[in-house]
């Protein structure tokens, strides 16, 4: 059947629950949060003479609960004004109203029996054939559906999300034996597409998938730890981006989440596994059992693995936990050989061979980890997945990791892996060595298609992974000889149907002179003989902005020639982009900042991830958007001026936006900012960007596309709007809200986007504005204060306000 998610209930407002509520209301749904009435007034309630009965008592825990997700950081909403589509209620008087949802997904308490007893009160108020899900993790799926009708059991099954659910994309779709295989179908495709999750279908046993295998992780790295005496900094720094996971590695995480999460899955493992071969993995060791027992459960009560304090003159500090004291010391600088080793290679595969070959401690700590891990996933298809790559999946979705185990065991080389596990005293599952006494060699390979296929253990050959079809995976066309031209910074992809793809590669995307030649060759080659020209990449972030490194060692040098020559460059690229014969669509996602914001405003179209940050950030260094970003925003709202609102008015708001280097907080909000126009478009799921792109680059070719002309017509105001601005900012200045620098800035910009010191409102050419935003970056270049400005970002990460 046709099925269509309008409106969903959200039983149960709690942490996860009104969380839930808030990603469901971001992708467009109607929203109903209900929770339990409150048993008690509060001594406020009783001063104000409420009661019980009083509407406003008996949803106050739901709207508490609510309220206080809105307010937490980062925020679980796209744009403030999305939770309009929540509205809260309570069990006793709203839960009739569930008969109106498509989809009730249920995150009450861990507890069968109070699940159990809502079911019975959700069965009799829930139409036929409507989705009911629970995101149980710690409770068998089966025992919650026992005792209902067959109609509740076909259309009942697990959705367990991850928290934050708006950020973590991992959604295991957990069914049971009587669960519609439709449902199951319907729950994988919805998740992807609309949701913009990585869908896992995972069988139901203890923790799942993701839980289980990383849990798992976590408690074998205490063990190890234990085993080769490391510190708590010293395992953060061995388990953190190095080997592809979070910055917060081990225990922050662990802090973050909070230590009781981890102690309770631990446990209910550690009970619920009696045939697991590492069970005694799960179980706590001593110094977890007391952090519990003190209530040192991270950042929930101050402090875990790590706490703040005070120190000297009133400075903040951070102190780590000596495990063996059980006492915090300030926290050390940690320095590993085999660390140092690999600060040369950029990408993560390379480096686990050098990080397994350590002759240090960290490379005996691998050496233990890798196997461990390695064994434990083998063992455990089929009894959590079928296949492979789910595991994957899921810890890649789930906890953060750019590889999975089995990716990671690939990198490393399977033969290699074997040898090691041997070395520890450990053993995988004998499908390895059949595996590869059948030759095969890896369990992930691309096809000659770019198609990536995994090991399948019941076939015994490789299998396309189900799903990637729809996505457009750059490493794959690379691995099959789609690159057409790439030097240093960027790269040229045969996307097909005669697309192509301009890829970046620098160290964050930044934009240098290689990405604007690739830029300018991807155009070229694109009107020699292709359809359209996608600009997008597979990288943690589009675009960081412009290479500030080059440009601070060309100003400091006083190399303004070659300033003006990169400047200018960047520019032609731009407009070159924007005006050519061929239609181009970006499609950025994580942080498009600066120059990465710049090359999306000169798009014919704009596919952007829903979690795409998105800004002109230079006045932040010091300086103004100069490749073409303060003309396009000031040709942006100059189109706005027939529409009614006081054209002052709207060129002050993008005056603002620019001055005060606002970033979007998610493609919604870009949109708000002026970023994104009417016409582009938001893609949920991240991974489904560049196809997307592609797809629309098609539609735009097929529907006839021409070059654009320049416009020559764009209305600036000269000095009516510039006195304006100019006062504006001496008041601000003289206010002590901004600095004599900040000032100077402002002013230069101000100039811009007035069209100069023009006696009257006149029309000029983009080429016009281009000319005044160049004049204006080269000389702030030549400031001492903006060089600062630029020393410490590269040297701090952190904006200077001299």
């Amino acid at each position: 059947m046709n099925r269509t998610i309008k409106k969903v209930a959200v039983l149960g407002s709690g942490v996860m629950g009104s969380r839930i509520a808030c990603h469901f209301a971001n992708i467009g749904a109607q929203v109903l949060l209900l929770d339990i009435v409150p048993r008690e007034l509060t001594p406020e309630e009783q001063a104000k003479g409420l009661t019980l009965e009083t509407p406003a008592v008996r949803n106050r825990i739901v709207n508490a609960s609510l309220q206080a997700a809105l307010a937490s950081s980062p925020s679980p909403l796209y744009r403030k004004q999305d939770a309009s589509r929540i509205k809260t209620g309570n069990f006793d008087d709203n839960l009739k109203d569930i008969a109106t949802c498509d989809w009730t997904i249920e995150v009450v308490v861990e507890r069968l029996d109070i699940k159990q007893s809502l079911y019975e009160k959700v069965e009799k108020a829930r139409k036929p054939g409507t989705l009911i899900t629970s995101n149980t993790s710690g409770i068998p799926i089966h025992l919650l559906a026992e005792g209902r009708s067959e109609d509740f059991r076909k259309h009942f099954c697990g959705t367990h999300f991850f928290n934050p659910p708006r950020y973590l994309k991992l959604l295991e779709i957990i069914p049971t034996p009587a669960t519609d295989p439709a449902v199951v179908d319907f729950l994988l495709h919805y998740g992807d597409l609309y949701l913009g999750k990585t869908t896992v279908l995972a069988k139901d046993t203890p923790a799942f998938i993701a839980n289980r295998v990383g849990v798992f992780a976590i408690m074998d790295v205490l063990q190890i730890m234990q085993q080769l005496d490391l510190t708590v900094e010293e395992v953060d720094k061995l388990t953190g981006p190095v080997i592809g996971h979070a910055k917060s590695a081990t225990f922050r995480t662990s802090d973050v989440v909070g230590l009781d999460t981890l102690i309770n899955v631990a446990n209910g493992l550690a009970k619920g596994l009696p045939n697991d071969e590492a069970k005694a993995v799960f179980e706590l060791p001593d110094f977890l059992k007391q952090m519990g027992e003190r209530k040192w459960l991270g950042d929930k009560t101050g402090q875990g693995f790590y706490k703040k304090v005070k120190g000297a003159g009133g400075k903040s500090e951070i102190q780590a936990l000596d495990l063996k004291t059980m006492e915090y010391q300030p926290s050390q600088k940690v320095k590993f050989a085999t660390l140092e080793l690999t600060k040369t290679i950029e990408q993560l595969a390379p480096r686990f061979k050098v990080l397994a070959g350590g002759k240090d401690k960290a490379g005996e700590f691998y050496r233990k980890m890798f196997a461990g891990l390695f064994a434990y996933v083998t063992n455990r298809i089929p009894e959590i997945t079928d296949s492979l790559y789910k595991i994957d999946d899921a810890l890649r979705a789930g906890f953060g990791w750019d590889m999975g185990p089995f990716e990671t065991w690939d990198a490393l080389g399977v033969q290699q892996g074997l040898e090691l596990m041997q070395a520890e005293g450990k053993q995988p599952a004998a499908w390895v060595q059949e595996m590869l006494a059948a030759g095969h060699t890896s369990f992930y390979k691309v096809s000659e298609t770019g198609a990536r296929q995994y090991y399948d253990l019941d076939s015994k050959s490789y299998q396309p992974i189900p799903g990637v079809e729809n996505f457009i995976i750059l490493d794959n066309l690379r691995a099959t000889g789609k690159v057409l031209w790439k030097n240093a910074g960027a790269s040229v992809h045969d996307l097909g149907d005669g697309v192509l793809g301009v890829e970046f590669h620098s160290k964050m995307n930044t934009l240098g002179s290689d990405v604007i030649q690739g830029l300018m060759k991807g155009v070229d080659m694109a009107e020699a003989g292709y359809r359209a020209l996608v600009v997008g990449n597979d990288a943690p972030n589009f675009s960081a902005g412009a290479n500030l490194a080059l440009l601070y060692m060309y100003a400091l040098d006083q190399e303004f020639d070659e300033v003006n020559l990169m400047i200018r460059q960047f520019q032609n690229a731009m407009m070159r982009m924007r005006y050519s014969s061929i239609p181009v669509v970006t499609a950025p996602h994580g942080l498009s900042l600066g120059g990465g914001c710049e090359i999306c405003l000169h798009a014919d179209k704009v596919v952007a991830a829903a979690e795409t940050y998105m800004g002109l950030v230079e006045f932040g260094v010091g300086l103004i958007p100069a490749g073409g970003g303060t003309k396009e925003m000031t040709l942006r709202t100059a189109a706005k001026y027939e529409e009614g609102e006081p054209e002052y008015n709207l060129l002050r708001n993008t005056f603002v936006t620019v001055s005060t280097a606002k970033v979007s907080t998610s493609a919604a909000e870009a949109f708000d900012l002026g970023f994104l126009r009417r016409g582009d478009e938001i893609v949920v799921n991240s991974q489904r960007v560049i196809a997307q792109a592609k797809a629309e680059a098609l539609d735009l070719a097929e529907a006839g596309y021409t070059m654009p002309v320049q416009k020559t017509n764009i209305k600036v105001h000269g000095k009516g709007a510039l006195g304006m601005f100019m006062s504006g900012v001496y008041a601000m200045k003289e206010g002590n809200y901004i600095s004599a620098h900040d000032q100077k800035i402002a002013e230069k910009l101000a100039y811009v986007m007035c069209g100069g010191d023009l006696s009257q409102p006149t029309e000029v050419s983009e080429q016009y504005l281009l000319d005044l935003e160049r004049e204006a970056f080269l000389s702030l270049t030549g400031e001492r204060k903006t060089l600062e400005r630029i020393q410490s970002i590269l040297t701090t990460g952190k904006p200077l306000r001299n």
